[in-house]
Formats: structure tokens, C-alpha cells, sequence
């Protein structure tokens, strides 16, 4: 089945193919037809399924063939999520699908202040991502009222659960219109969740679905702990080894991506990113610069990043460890395909740090650290046994710790050469 077998309108289908978007994921196919039906929807999938997709895409459809002939925007839609990076992924994936359809989306979390978030809403919008305890606050000022919602999801209901949102959540509930279209979301359905779902859903239809939860064998992953003001250095440390042609950074943020182009620039390395605020030709132009190895490193989101098909990629480097442990399974298949092998390194700094045993757990296995670490962090936690494990020899990213701390004697064996003559740099002029 393609995206379009399944009844969606012209400018929702531009949009996923830019997107890089042809077959929907087992989730989509399931849930898309229900949702565009009218129908009140149960979840069980986690993130990493394609469930944004899955609800962000049948939504937009619907608000876009019911707009009401009207100058100020209501909030008609509104998406309940436990964490600020999973609110502003979903922001992103309702911009990126509805592109074409002139609908507007807002996020909103707390940690920040609340005024560029408030002022977005006065201007109007008709979709509203939030996560529930900024949420509450705005609406008890006074800036955000419910009456008008026609959809709402709540994600992620089992993270709600654990992170103790669910007093919140039932405040929220009570504040929603009676007739409405509501979609729940959880990776598991213990009872005080089912017993939660009872309370928005009105005789919902059901879809579950596995996600992908194992890494490729072809595919070499190393950890490097480091500090979050040295990761741009270790980055540029890395890719100046001659032996990375090309590489595939993945940052959290459409800002953070265009601040490593930045600095790679600065250091030399042709870099371009690739996000949601660059316009189409621009990005397929940095693909395109990529794949012809004219860029030798592609920063990209990870909504950015799906259409990215590279058979040849070596090497896949997340500058920010994802908060979902799926998204990271996603990111590294991207290099170790149809056979060949890759390798995939991760920075993480001291809050990242539950994300990669979140990672761990879900494919299994313990991420070997880098026995060789320039800029390394020091660790409050003993390290993983995988470390004495970490191969050093062959097609690997790490020397021996005793061996000499010249610069291109470890910069020689970051990809286990054994010589430590300096090589000319693929990189090409400095400034």
C-alpha cells in the first residue's frame, strides 16, 4: 500500500513525498482511515512506529476540509505530550505534513518563558501542541481556552503515568468539549491506563503495532561521554580523520543543526544541514551535494532525515542522543545497509545519559565506550563492561589509551590505522 491508497488530499500528499515518504508504516495504514472516518482511536505503539504520522496527518485533513469562514483562528486541535523534545518533534511533524495546507501550529512547554509562547497564541493558531503542566498555567491566566477543540490526542499516556501527569491530564480532560474527536497513545496498557482511556474515548476502534527494537549487526556503535561544550571540538576532532569520507550528523533541533554547520564551516569541513525551515530545493540541493560527496557532512533532524536513502553511507554520528530510544534504532540503520558495513558514534553529555540506558534496554545491549576520548567527561556511574569489550583493531574508532598523545598519532587511530604519519586533509581550505 502507498500514502496514496489511502483517500489523502493533494496537499497533504506534496508534502509527504518532499518528506521522502512513499509506504506508510504498519500504524499509519491502521490508524489513517480510522481517524479520517471520524472515529475515536486506542493506540498501542510506541514512538519510533510512525504514530505522529499517523494522527498529525488524518487531522490536518480533516481541519483543512472543514475550515470555517472566519479571520481569527481557533484552537480546534489540541496534543497533549509528556516531554518538551517529543511536543517540539510533533510541532515539527504538523509544520512539515501541512505545509500546503495553510494550517498553523503552536508549541507550548514549560522550562522557558512563557511570553514568545503566548504571544504565537494570540496571533492565532489552529493546532496546539502542549505539555500539561504549561498548559494548565496558561490556561488558568487566562490565554488559552479549550471550548473550541474539535481533536485532541493525548501521547505517550504511559510517560504521563510515570512522570506523574495524570492528575493534570484529568484537569485538562474536563475542560474539553463534550463532542470531540480524541486519539490516545501508549507504548504499554496497564490498567490505570486502560481505566484512563475510558474517560476520553467514546467506543474507539483499536491498532497495535510493534516497533523496531534491534540494531544491525553490519553496524559498529561506540559512545563517547563528553561534556556539552566539547562536542562540537570532538566532532571536528573526528571528522578531520581522512578515512571518514562522509558522515551523517543527527542533532535534536533545526538550530542546533544549523549552529555545527556553522561552526564545521568555521573549522573547514564542508558541511550543510538539512531541516524543516529549509525550503525544498534547498534541501533536496544538500542531498543532492551529499550523495555526490561535493558536502562531506549533513546535519539533519531526524523528521529531515527520513526521505535520506544513501546505500553508501559509512558513518552515522548523533551529536544529540535522541530521547527516544526507537529514534535511535532509525538513525543508525541508516549507515550498514545491504550488507556493508558502518559505524555509528554518540556524544552524550551528563543529561543524556538516562536516554542512553533507555537505548540500551531496548536494543539489548550494552554501547561500547571509546577507549580513546579527548574530550571525555567524566562518568558518576561505573562504566559499562562493554568498554573492555570495544574492539582495536580493524575498521574500528578507537586506540589503545596507552598509546602516544600526539595529535596524529590518535587522530591515525581513530579509524584503527596503525601509522601516525600526517595525511593531507579531504577537507579543503581553512576559513
Amino acid at each position: 500500500m502507498k500514502f496514496n491508497e489511502l483517500n489523502l488530499i493533494e496537499p497533504i500528499l506534496r508534502a509527504l513525498h518532499q518528506e521522502g515518504y512513499d509506504t506508510p508504516t504498519p500504524i499509519q495504514r491502521q490508524a489513517i482511515p480510522v481517524v479520517l472516518q471520524g472515529k475515536d482511536l486506542m493506540g498501542c505503539a510506541q514512538t519510533g512506529t510512525g504514530k505522529t504520522c499517523a494522527f498529525a496527518v488524518p487531522i490536518l485533513q480533516n481541519l483543512y476540509n472543514n475550515r470555517a469562514n472566519e479571520n481569527r483562528r481557533r484552537i480546534r486541535c489540541l496534543v497533549v505530550s509528556p516531554t518538551r523534545e517529543l511536543a517540539i518533534q510533533i510541532q515539527e511533524s504538523f509544520e512539515a505534513y501541512g505545509r500546503y495546507t495553510g494550517l498553523k501550529s503552536v508549541v507550548i512547554f514549560g522550562g522557558v518563558g512563557q511570553k514568545p509562547q503566548t504571544d504565537a497564541i494570540q496571533r492565532g493558531t489552529d493546532i496546539l501542541i502542549a505539555t500539561p503542566g504549561r498548559l494548565l498555567d496558561l490556561m488558568n491566566q487566562g490565554f488559552i481556552t479549550l471550548r473550541d477543540i474539535e481533536y485532541f490526542v493525548l501521547d505517550e499516556a504511559d510517560r504521563m503515568l510515570d512522570m506523574g501527569f495524570v492528575h493534570d491530564v484529568k484537569k485538562i480532560i474536563k475542560a474539553l468539549p463534550h463532542r470531540r474527536q480524541s486519539l490516545f497513545f501508549s507504548a504499554t496498557m496497564p490498567t490505570e491506563i486502560v481505566s484512563l482511556a475510558n474517560t476520553i474515548l467514546s467506543i474507539p476502534e483499536s491498532v497495535s503495532v510493534t516497533p523496531v527494537s534491534s540494531t544491525a549487526d553490519t553496524v559498529q556503535q561506540f559512545l563517547y561521554h563528553t561534556d556539552k561544550q566539547n562536542k562540537i571540538k570532538l566532532l571536528t576532532y573526528i571528522l578531520k580523520d581522512r578515512g571518514i569520507e562522509t558522515a551523517l550528523v543527527f542533532t535534536r533541533t533545526k538550530h542546533g543543526a544549523d549552529k555545527v554547520v556553522r561552526m564545521l564551516i568555521k573549522a573547514g569541513i564542508r558541511a550543510e544541514a538539512i531541516h524543516g525551515n529549509k525550503g525544498q530545493s534547498a534541501r533536496q540541493r544538500a542531498l543532492s551535494n551529499f550523495k555526490d560527496k561535493t558536502t562531506h557532512v549533513l546535519v539533519a533532524t531526524d523528521i529531515a532525515a527520513r526521505g535520506i536513502d544513501i546505500d553508501e553511507l559509512a558513518w552515522v554520528i548523533n551529536y544529540d542522543i535522541p530521547n527516544i530510544p526507537e529514534t535511535y534504532v532509525h538513525r543508525i540503520g541508516r549507515t550498514g545497509r545491504a550488507g556493508a558495513s558502518g559505524t555509528a558514534l554518540s556524544f552524550c553529555e551528563q543529561e543524556e545519559r538516562p536516554y542512553i540506558r533507555d537505548i540500551e534496554k531496548l536494543i539489548r545491549k550494552s554501547i561500547p565506550l571509546a577507549e580513546h576520548n579527548p574530550y571525555s567527561a567524566s562518568i558518576t556511574t561505573a562504566p559499562s563492561s562493554a568498554q573492555t569489550n570495544a574492539p582495536t583493531q580493524g575498521k574500528t574508532a578507537y586506540a589503545d589509551r596507552n598509546s602516544p598523545r600526539n595529535e596524529n598519532s590518535e587522530r591515525g587511530n581513530i579509524l584503527g590505522r596503525g601509522d601516525a604519519k600526517p595525511r593531507r586533509r579531504w577537507y579543503g581550505k581553512r576559513g
